[in-house]
């Protein structure tokens, strides 16, 4: 099985949080260890934990699969720019 690239997991993010802002950094070059920083407006109104819950489950079956051992989960709310 390959390992997910930076690119699979945006994928997978943006399949589950459309219209979100991610960026994803494979930090140990292993493909298997990623940083990800999401902003959606998907998490408005929610906690941090259920905003997290959102991310995870988009990656269930790679996480499941041990296939990606961490992901170093950043998320936030869009803020209004006037």
């Amino acid at each position: 099985m390959a390992m997910p690239t930076e690119s699979y997991v945006i994928d997978r993010i943006l399949t589950a949080l459309p219209g979100a802002t991610v960026s994803v950094v494979d930090y140990t070059g292993t493909g298997d260890h990623f940083r990800a920083e999401v902003e959606s407006e998907l998490f408005r109104g929610i906690g941090r934990v259920e905003q997290h819950k959102l991310v995870y489950r988009a990656l269930d079956g790679d996480m499941g699969d041990h296939s990606i051992h961490a992901l170093a989960l950043t998320t936030r709310i869009p803020t209004q720019e006037h």
